[in-house]
């Protein structure tokens, strides 16, 4: 190809074509989202919407692949090296439109938000976002399956490989398989859900996130601890957020000598001061004359209480404490020690 007689207009088309598309990515970019965006006013907010650069780099990537199109006699290119420049270009545009598609699917996107509003207003967050996470891991992985064919690979060869190696994906996928059955059941039988504060046989905090193939435990350690959705789906798990109440339980044993009199204020006071606090349950109050033991007499003194959080419930427990030992003072009743009489024969 004789360069000095290449047409310069031919050039100056082909630039001008690039520069076109690039220019005007943005106005087409931001036409497009406007045309399905009939309410959004603000070009701000259509600018940060998740397929504005995707499009934006679709119209520049197109600008390219046309000038290549129109430039194909002058330089003459052949049917192949077109073949993988249009190859390229599908490839490209697939890729960024399911990223474009992947990143809309956020809990943080408006049209996410409206779908979920429509769909189930007592959906949970948790359970929302696995969804989502499902459904960006298809998009991915059709994106791949069009770049595949696409690449010119034979898919049926690729499943008969997969099948020679079966045994061998499975028995390396067991772990996986058994973490993503854990997490499905979790998310089905719903025993915590993010924020709960949950406490297994090694572990106790915050749940703060839920995959496929874990859940992302806070400790009160502030440590962070991944633990596999198969070790969770089979242990006993303690849901301390799911409480309605808490209780309050102590036994107290006082002089075996105390006076029944005494005794019996003690007890009507206990059970006076139980009832005007709001935070107790009326009807859960007991307070009785347990047992006689050894030393002294038990009394057991049980109610629960509203106060639900650790350190609500503490102030709680706390309170009731001193308001006891006030009540025991006042009565001028003793708490009795374990103590053994030791008798000498001569």
């Amino acid at each position: 190809m004789d360069l000095m007689s290449f047409p310069i207009m031919d050039i100056l088309i082909a630039i001008g074509i690039i520069l076109f598309f690039r220019i005007f990515s943005n106005i087409f970019s931001y036409i497009i989202i406007r045309m399905f965006k009939i309410k959004e006013k603000e070009p701000k907010s259509i600018k940060e919407h998740t397929f504005y650069t995707p499009l934006k780099i679709f119209f520049i990537l197109l600008g390219f692949y046309l000038a290549m199109i129109f430039l194909r006699k002058q330089l003459e290119l052949s049917e192949e090296i077109m073949l993988v420049a249009t190859k390229v270009f599908k490839i490209v545009s697939v890729i960024v439109f399911a990223r474009g598609l992947a990143q809309s699917l956020t809990t943080k996107s408006s049209l996410v938000k409206t779908i979920k509003n429509k769909m189930n207003y007592n959906m949970e967050d948790s359970m929302f976002q696995f969804m989502l996470k499902a459904t960006r891991t298809i998009i991915y992985g059709i994106a791949g399956f069009i770049v595949i064919t696409e690449l010119g690979f034979n898919l049926n060869g690729i499943v008969a490989g997969l099948g020679i190696g079966g045994v061998i994906i499975t028995l390396a996928a067991q772990d996986t398989a058994k973490n993503l059955f854990g997490g499905l059941v979790i998310f089905l039988d719903k025993p915590f859900i993010v924020g709960d504060w949950i406490q297994m046989e090694d572990f106790e905090g915050t749940v703060e996130d839920i995959t496929f193939r874990s859940t992302r435990v806070r400790t009160f350690e502030n440590s962070l601890v991944n633990i596999p959705n198969s070790i969770i789906s089979n242990s006993s798990i303690i849901n301390w957020s799911k409480m309605e109440k808490r209780r309050y339980k102590t036994n107290l044993c006082v002089e075996i000598d105390t006076p029944l009199d005494k005794l019996q204020k003690f007890k009507t006071r206990v059970q006076e001061m139980l009832e005007s606090r709001e935070a107790i349950y009326d009807d859960s109050i007991i307070v009785k004359f347990d047992e006689i033991k050894d030393n002294g007499l038990n009394i057991l003194i049980c109610s629960y209480t509203g106060s639900i959080d650790y350190v609500s419930y503490l102030t709680e427990k706390e309170d009731i404490n001193y308001k006891i030992m006030k009540i025991l003072q006042e009565e001028g009743i003793q708490l009795a020690y374990d103590t053994k009489t030791v008798h000498v024969k001569n």
